[in-house]
């Protein structure tokens, strides 16, 4: 049997955080990423003892291998603004107390926009030390532009060595990475060359999310706009060259393409992949 990766998507928990494993069922994902609150919204709800075991219950009876959460799109722990500091720290926290509260494999979370890596380090620091637990602490790369923080593997890995603690990983983001131009298209050399970079930098072991999304803009363009799967400037050819690298199995691939209905991730896009990979 050959090994292929976790083929999974975001979806959607209106209704209810149970409700994402019906919905990964619907188009076919065996593992799901969800927002455990608000991701515009700075108070967050925690779940209640009936909401965790009404989620556990229907886990359990799921196809799904893999829960992670997404962070608040407001949270920025390169700010030089104070508030905007702390409130990141606070809603940071909250949702990794619910992604540690329903036993999520991370919450995954954007480090922001500003200079000052040590202000990034020590708020990373601060959160762990406000969430007991295992759950780890996912930095995706960004598209880069704006003084956005983790465009390249380099500075996530700098941000990791120096937070030092076991519980912070790294998602890749297929449209992000190619985006800031840090791979210029998706051919078998430059592929490995990204994946030798991760592992220098990173380790191969702390990758243990790709949101595997193609781009709208093409490289270098510094814009963060996702596509359908071998619709955009990656296209089918770069993701049937990812699909032949081994090191990116160990990461779960996630879906955040806007879906051929502009509801989100869907089959079409799910068994695309699958077709891509030979699964």
């Amino acid at each position: 049997m050959k090994i292929k990766p976790i083929i999974g998507a975001h979806v959607s928990v209106a209704g209810g955080l149970y409700k994402c494993f019906e919905n990964a069922a619907r188009i076919g994902a065996s593992a799901v990423q969800i927002f455990g609150a608000s991701p515009r919204a700075w108070r967050t709800k925690q779940p209640t003892p009936a909401d965790i075991e009404k989620f556990n219950q229907a886990r359990s009876v799921s196809g799904v291998s893999h829960v992670f959460l997404h962070a608040a799109y407001l949270v920025n722990l390169a700010t030089d603004n104070d508030e905007l500091y702390e409130k990141s720290i606070t809603n940071l926290s909250d949702h990794l107390a619910i992604a540690t509260a329903i036993k999520a494999d991370g919450l995954i979370f954007h480090i922001g926009s500003g200079e000052n890596k040590q202000k990034v380090v020590s708020g990373i620091k601060q959160v762990l030390e406000k969430t007991a637990g295992e759950t780890p602490l996912i930095i995706e790369n960004s598209a880069a532009g704006g003084k956005k923080v983790g465009a390249t593997p380099e500075e996530i890995g700098e941000i990791i060595k120096a937070v030092g603690s076991s519980r912070v990983k790294m998602c890749l983001d297929t449209a992000h990475i190619f985006e800031a131009g840090e791979i210029e298209e998706y051919s078998p050399a430059r592929i490995k060359k990204l994946f030798d970079r991760i592992e220098a930098s990173i380790g191969i072991k702390n990758l243990v999310a790709l949101h595997l999304n193609d781009s709208k803009t093409p490289c270098g363009s510094h814009h963060d706009r996702h596509e359908n799967i071998a619709e955009g400037y990656i296209g089918r050819r770069g993701f049937e060259n990812l699909a032949k690298e081994k090191r990116a199995y160990g990461a779960v691939w996630l879906l955040e393409v806007p879906g051929f209905d502009n509801q989100g991730p869907d089959k079409k896009n799910i068994d695309r992949v699958k077709n891509i990979i030979g699964k």
